[in-house]
């Protein structure tokens, strides 16, 4: 499917490891490129279910922008067991305009075909998505 602002086409896999994510949880997370020259979003990398924040945050490219999605699992203040399934927008200050305006214009119409996102982030750089912030917006 085409979204007609962008054109953008989204990838069966997006949805289908997507879903597994979160209802098997079978990654931790998943970090999504748009494919410029066939305007398809694709998958990049899938995490490991043991994998950490850490690895998720250095799985994303300094200076390119991504989609991702990161399964977020912590304990409230009630000592529950929970967890949120967070999007998250790169798009650091150093990427190209062209690719900033193009995550930027398809953004909502991929989120929409993710069904099951609870959060959202925007980050421009680490510290805006940093574990203290996923851990306030979490709770």
């Amino acid at each position: 499917m085409a979204n007609s602002a962008s054109g953008m086409a989204v990838n069966d896999e997006c949805k289908l490891k997507f879903l597994e994510l979160k209802s098997k949880r079978n990654y931790r997370y998943i970090v999504f490129k748009i494919e410029e020259n066939n305007q398809q979003v694709k998958i990049e990398k899938l995490g490991r279910p043991n994998e950490s924040y850490d690895d998720f945050t250095a799985s994303l490219p300094t200076n390119e922008c991504r989609y991702a999605v990161y399964d977020f699992d912590f304990t409230t203040a009630e000592n529950c067991q929970k967890g949120k399934i967070f999007f998250i927008a790169w798009s650091p200050e150093s990427s190209r305009v062209r690719s900033k305006m193009l995550y930027a214009s398809s953004k909502d119409r991929f989120k929409r075909e993710l069904d099951g996102i609870q959060v959202e982030l925007q980050a421009t750089d680490p510290s805006e998505m940093s574990i203290d912030i996923v851990k306030c917006r979490a709770l």
